[in-house]
This record gives C-alpha cells, sequence and structure tokens, in this order.
C-alpha cells in the first residue's frame, strides 16, 4: 500500500508538472506570437522622392515580370505563381481605381512594402517579396509610388487564389511574419566600402535576388543559414509547360560562382552572357531588368555578390554515379562536339561545362530542363555568339538522359550526386 500511495504522489506531482510546463509553452507562443503595432508610415515628401527614380527602380526591380501577363496590358497582373501551398495569383498595380491601387494613400502602399498588409488590412502572401522590399529606404518607396501613380490604369479584375486548405486563411500568415519577416531597413556595414553597401542594397532589397536563390524551409521562410545557396521554384519551361527549377548558388562558394570575376558579374548583367554562362530560362525575366542597370549599380552588384560569405564546400567522397559510364557514351555521341570531349568548351559552340552551378546545383531539375527543352534564350534582339543547343527529350529516353546528367554531375571538377530516370520523368 505504502509503496502505491508513493507512485501516487509522483503520478500527481508529475501532472502538475506538465501542466505547469505547457502553461509556460502556451505563455511564451502568446508572447511570441503576440500582434505587434505597426510603426507609423510616413509622409510622401516629394521633395525627396521622384517618379523618375521610381521608375528606374521599377525597372531594376521587375516589377513588370511578375505583374504582367506575357502579352497581357503591363503591370494588369494574373501572373501564376505555383506554390508549395496553392497557386498565388499577382494582382493589378496600375492606378485603377476599381482593381488596381488607385485608390491607396502613400500609407497603405508603404505598409504594403513593409508588412505585407493590403488596402484592407488582409496579410499578403510572401511570393510578393515585401521580405525584401521592407528593406528599401522610404525615399525608394515614395519614388515607386509616385511612378506606379503615373502609369495608365487597366481595368482588369483580379484573379482569386487558388490555394490549398487551410493556407486560404490569411490570418495565418501573423504566425509566419513572426517567424520569418524583419520589418528593417536596409543598414549600411560602415565597414565596407560604398559601392559594397550599395550592392548590397540593390542584391537584397531592390533586386530581391534571395528571394529565389536562398533555399526555403517546410513553412516556406528563407533558410537564412544558406542565403543565396540556391533555391526550388516552380515556373514554365520551352513549351510552356511549369516545372521544377532549380536557382543556382551565386556564392562565391565551390559549388556556386567561385570563378567568376567581378567582371564576369558586370558582364552576364550586362549582356546576359559571359565565357561562364548564357542566360536563359526564367533567368530571361531578370536579365530584362538587370540590362538596364547603370554602370554604377552593376559594378556595385558584382562587388557585393563576389564578396558574400560562400557556401561551404561539400566533402569531395564520391557520390553514387549508377550510369555514369552509359552517360559518357551518351555524353561522346550527343554533347562531346560542342562542348568537347574534356568539357571544356568554345567560345563558339558550347559553354564550359567545368565547376558549373547550374550541373552541380543540389536539385538537378534545371539542368534535367536545359537537356529535356533546349536553353530558352530571351528575345531579340539578344543574340548568342554559340552554336544553339538542341532539345533532346524527343532524342534522348529518360534513362539515358538520367546517365549523362549523373555523369556530367560527377565530371569536369563538379560535385553533385545522381540523378534516376524517375527525377527525369518528373520534368518531362
Amino acid at each position: 500500500m505504502a509503496d502505491r500511495a508513493r507512485w501516487k504522489r509522483w503520478a500527481q506531482r508529475g501532472g502538475i508538472a506538465l501542466l505547469a510546463l505547457a502553461v509556460v509553452a502556451l505563455a511564451g507562443a502568446a508572447w511570441i506570437f503576440r500582434p505587434l503595432p505597426l510603426e507609423g508610415s510616413p509622409k510622401l515628401e516629394t521633395s525627396a522622392a521622384s517618379a523618375e527614380r521610381g521608375e528606374y527602380l521599377a525597372q531594376i526591380g521587375n516589377c513588370s515580370a511578375c505583374h504582367t501577363v506575357p502579352g497581357g496590358e503591363e503591370l494588369a497582373g494574373g501572373v501564376a505563381f505555383h506554390t508549395d501551398f496553392g497557386t498565388i495569383y499577382s494582382t493589378n498595380i496600375t492606378p485603377d481605381r476599381e482593381n488596381g491601387i488607385g485608390n491607396w494613400t502613400f500609407s497603405q502602399f508603404h505598409r504594403a512594402m513593409k508588412h505585407g498588409i493590403g488596402d484592407g488590412g488582409e496579410h499578403l502572401y510572401p511570393a510578393f517579396p515585401y521580405t525584401s522590399f521592407a528593406q528599401m529606404t522610404d525615399q525608394d518607396i515614395g519614388s515607386l509610388y509616385l511612378h506606379l501613380a503615373r502609369t495608365p490604369a487597366i481595368a482588369t479584375a483580379n484573379r482569386d487564389n487558388d490555394m490549398d486548405f487551410p493556407f486560404g486563411n490569411r490570418g495565418l500568415l501573423h504566425f509566419w511574419k513572426r517567424l520569418f519577416h524583419e520589418p528593417e531597413q536596409f543598414q549600411a556595414n560602415a565597414s565596407q566600402a560604398p559601392e559594397w553597401n550599395r550592392g548590397a542594397y540593390l542584391v537584397e532589397a531592390v533586386a530581391h535576388c534571395g528571394a529565389c536563390h536562398t533555399p526555403r524551409n517546410a513553412l516556406g521562410g528563407p533558410d537564412n543559414d544558406r542565403h543565396l545557396q540556391g533555391g526550388i521554384y516552380v515556373d514554365q519551361v520551352r513549351n510552356g509547360a511549369y516545372r521544377r527549377w532549380a536557382a543556382v548558388d551565386i556564392t562565391p562558394g565551390e559549388n556556386g560562382l567561385a570563378h567568376w570575376s567581378a567582371e564576369d558579374f558586370e558582364q552576364y548583367l550586362a549582356e546576359g552572357q559571359n565565357a561562364h554562362a548564357v542566360v536563359h530560362g526564367p533567368m530571361n525575366e531578370v536579365f530584362a531588368s538587370t540590362g538596364l542597370l547603370t554602370d554604377e549599380d552593376r559594378l556595385a552588384m558584382a562587388i557585393y555578390l563576389t564578396g558574400v560569405a560562400p557556401s561551404s564546400p561539400r566533402w569531395r567522397l564520391p557520390f553514387p554515379s549508377l550510369g555514369a559510364s552509359d552517360g559518357e557514351i551518351v555524353y561522346t555521341v550527343h554533347c562531346g562536339t560542342c562542348h568537347l570531349p574534356d568539357g571544356g568548351g568554345d567560345p563558339t559552340l558550347g559553354v564550359s561545362l567545368h565547376n558549373n552551378p547550374v550541373i552541380q546545383a543540389e536539385d538537378p531539375s534545371s539542368l534535367i530542363n536545359v537537356i529535356l527543352y533546349g536553353p530558352d534564350l530571351p528575345p531579340p534582339p539578344f543574340t548568342v555568339g554559340r552554336s544553339r543547343m538542341k532539345a533532346f527529350g524527343r532524342r534522348l529516353s529518360d534513362d539515358d538522359i538520367a546517365a549523362v546528367a549523373t555523369y556530367l554531375r560527377s565530371s569536369f571538377g563538379n560535385n553533385a550526386s545522381g540523378v534516376s530516370a524517375s527525377q527525369v520523368a518528373r520534368q518531362r
């Protein structure tokens, strides 16, 4: 009986302890996720902001790519963003009063850019990259507002999003923002040169490069420990279908752009090509913006990108490369003529495959897309003085493409895992 009573007392004490722990956890969660008062929006100082400045910011911030359907009215919205949580459609940001932002005050616009909150107080989905735009200065946000106010008003109605349950409930974004959003303006690093700080501001805030090039976690938040080290998203391939893409690591790490100089970055941003790469696929829309950068801003971005923290090198252990020997045969027959047997490429033929960030991305989707569909290059007047790569989707089987992709990812200084036929089938 004494033992039984002792066990009962221990159980009671344990229950009290668990209850106390639960109360503390709930109190902590309530504190962490408590509503925070929003900072007041500044007054729109037209003496500091200008529509002309805003036009430049809209160009290099790539507003048109996300808010203009191909062949549609400028900035009238309707572009689809396929996410793990459903499909989101961009909105009309012309000054149309019924469908666009013509009735928005500067305070409402500022709140959307800084806090991701719409004119009706609703939370905005972070497909609109306010997590980056929040770092913009009030002057630049004001300039953008003035520019958009003078663009043609288009009476195109907004499309309803098609979100999976329960993500159609925008209230959940309150918790997401508390975890992943810091509405703080960019702060210059006093230990760095003005050019570096200008480049950091452009890359991190206005051009929001991290929106695509930073990995995301299961909740869709940025993995800031791997900033700019490559992300996954869904976009169109050359035939118009939506497929998975892997944005490359743009740090100076071994699996990223370690072999790119500042001059290489400048040339790529200005011309869409350099000795290492030719722009293609979803980057075409980005090139439409980077080509409009001033020489000073282009240099600043190049200085910053060559100086960010490099990604950690992968262990040089042999990855499973089943099928790599078969892939070498496929490469010799179909690829070696332009990329050369040693993978070194040629200025008038194929690009070099050595230490190629597309090839050795953690996710091989972009490499598979290029092999299946061929590179989708920007429209004229863009030209490239190289042989045009063919689409091999009809020429090669899933097994053949998997084999050659595996061979590429384990050859020519590249260091990445093998590719399976099922991965190719997913992209086909």
